[in-house]
Parts: C-alpha cells; sequence; structure tokens
C-alpha cells in the first residue's frame, strides 16, 4: 500500500513538474525570472501572512477544545505548519495532514479530544472555503465578461456546480446537526474487526454534533477565525500583485484569484505541493478575469515559495520532534 502511494506521490509530482515547465516555457521564462525579482524582499512579508494564517486555523483549532488552556498557541501553531507540511508533500493531503496535527501534540494533549476539535475546525474551515468559492463564482458570472468559447462555457458550469454544491453542503450539514446519525460508529459495527472501536467513535460524533449547544459563546471568535483566514488570503494576493506591478490592484480581483486558489487548492489537494495545476490554473483564470497569463503565473510561483519556506519549516519541526522524542525514550 505504502509502495503504491509512494509510486502515485512520484507520478503526480512528475506530472506537474511537466505541466509547469511547459506553461512557463509558454508564456516566457525570462519574463517570469523578472517579475520574481521584482517581489524583491517583499517576499518576507508574504511568508509572514502565510505564517499568520496558519496562526488563525491553530487559535481555531483550540478554541473547538472544550479547555484551550490544554494546548499553547505556540504548539497548536507548530502542529498546524507541519501537517500543513504533510498534507502538501503527500497525494493524500488532509487525511494524512489532520491527524498529523493530533499526533504531535500527542503529549500535551489525548488523542480524542484533539482529533474531535481538528474536526469541528474542519467542518468550519469547510464551510467556510466553500461559502468564499461560491460567492467568488457569483461574482464571475455577474461583474465578468466570459469568453463565448467553450472556455467560458466551462467556467460558467464550474461557477454554477460550485454554487449548488455549497448549497448542498450547508443543507447536509444543518441536516447532520438536526438528525445527528452514528455513520461512522454504524459502519464500524458491520466490520467485525471495527466492533471494539465503535464506542469511541460514537463519543467522537457525539462531540462532534453537539459542539454548538455545548459552546455558543466560541462560535463568534471560531467565526473570525476562519473568515481571518481567507481575508488574509485576498490580502496576499493583494500584495503579490502589487509588488509584481508597481500598482495596487483592485480588491475584486484579488479576491476571485484567491478564491480561484482556494478551488484549485480544494480539487488538486492530491497533487504534492499542486506543482504545475496551481501555475497553470491561476495563469488561466488570470486571463478570463483580465489580467494578462504572465501575471497569473507569476503569482502562483511567488505564492509556491510561500508553500515552500513553511514546507520546510514543517520538515524542521518534524525532526525536532522526533529527535527530542527518541531522546526522552
Amino acid at each position: 500500500m505504502k509502495q503504491r502511494i509512494s509510486f502515485a506521490a512520484v507520478l503526480t509530482a512528475i506530472a506537474g513538474l511537466v505541466l509547469l515547465v511547459w506553461v512557463v516555457r509558454r508564456v516566457g521564462a525570462a519574463d517570469i525570472a523578472a517579475d520574481v525579482r521584482q517581489v524583491g524582499w517583499g517576499i518576507a512579508a508574504i511568508i509572514a501572512i502565510g505564517g499568520l494564517r496558519f496562526l488563525l486555523r491553530a487559535a481555531a483549532w483550540r478554541l473547538c477544545l472544550d479547555d484551550p488552556r490544554q494546548l499553547p498557541l505556540r504548539e497548536a501553531f507548530a502542529a498546524v505548519v507541519c501537517g500543513d507540511a504533510i498534507g502538501n508533500l503527500t497525494p493524500l493531503g488532509p487525511i494524512v495532514g489532520e491527524p498529523a496535527k493530533a499526533a504531535f501534540v500527542r503529549r500535551r494533549l489525548p488523542l480524542g479530544p484533539a482529533v474531535a476539535a481538528l474536526a469541528v475546525e474542519n467542518v468550519l474551515y469547510t464551510l467556510s472555503a466553500a461559502a468564499m468559492i461560491a460567492a467568488g463564482m457569483i461574482a464571475l458570472l455577474l461583474h465578468f465578461q466570459l469568453p463565448s468559447d467553450s472556455t467560458g462555457a466551462v467556467m460558467r458550469r464550474i461557477g454554477e456546480a460550485a454554487v449548488a454544491g455549497t448549497i448542498a453542503l450547508f443543507v447536509a450539514a444543518l441536516w447532520l446537526l438536526w438528525r445527528q446519525p452514528a455513520i461512522v460508529s454504524r459502519a464500524l459495527g458491520v466490520a467485525p474487526g471495527l466492533r471494539k472501536h465503535t464506542d469511541r467513535i460514537r463519543d467522537l460524533e457525539h462531540r462532534i454534533y453537539s459542539f454548538a449547544s455545548r459552546h455558543p459563546g466560541k462560535l463568534p471568535g471560531l467565526a473570525t477565525a476562519e473568515i481571518g483566514f481567507h481575508a488574509l488570503g485576498v490580502a496576499e494576493v493583494y500584495l503579490t500583485l502589487w509588488l509584481l506591478s508597481g500598482a495596487p490592484p483592485s480588491l475584486l480581483l484579488s479576491f476571485m484569484l484567491e478564491t480561484a486558489n482556494r478551488l484549485i487548492t480544494v480539487v488538486f489537494k492530491f497533487v504534492p505541493l499542486r506543482l504545475g495545476v496551481d501555475e497553470a490554473g491561476t495563469a488561466g483564470f488570470a486571463q478570463i478575469i483580465g489580467l494578462d497569463a504572465k501575471t497569473g503565473l507569476s503569482l502562483a510561483i511567488v505564492r509556491k515559495v510561500r508553500v515552500l519556506f513553511w514546507a520546510a519549516a514543517g520538515g524542521v519541526l518534524l525532526v525536532r520532534a522526533g529527535v527530542s522524542r527518541n531522546a526522552s525514550d
């Protein structure tokens, strides 16, 4: 199984690299390099904004705990950075990245509460990301003249599907909160080898379903953290475009490009680092909203530098954690 996953990771990474090289050569490697140099030391601010976004996800995770004092913000932040690094570098994405966060803090926080809090935070993040993508697609359909060719038709269908999917997601979330079905625990009860975990999983489901009723006062703080995460993403695009062009862009364009980035992240999470697809997708979307492909590609490459920086930071934290645990053992 591990060999299959490793092979899939290598294969998707190679395909992404080939796509990236093709897009860069088509747009112009020299022009892209000049744009990246234009950003200069502004990359430090872009990286810092990325760190603040991790900090907000860490703060939201802590708020989802019954007692946030169990998990210091510094350790939650380190765990989020590590989990994001693992999720970005593997084709399984959040399937391995989210459990890695709980594992990283297991000496500070029991696995059950950590996983339950992560599940609640991920539900809220997913709903906020879906709402943002839907808002961006509505703005695309209402405020931009889509091409009359097949590309425009595809974008229109994507936009309509994103809006419909978001509505369905919120309806499903409300139904789950109302009915509170024991979906996972019942499924485990059917498998003889997994029945011993049924009670534990049912308790986890109850923690997730009852969070809002048990902690209604935390919901405004959680909403602020999730909205702030996306707002900082728009700010990062705004700053990057400003550095690339030398003039402040419109907030609407920045919002649209961040929306495209969220959509690409959701759809292509299985591609390590979203290599190639992020750059090609951003370049193509930039043309649809009135920018040139070079600007979109340069934006994606600058943001990829930020991703690589924090992935490297996560790798360092994982190595240090492994060394310290081995030493204590």
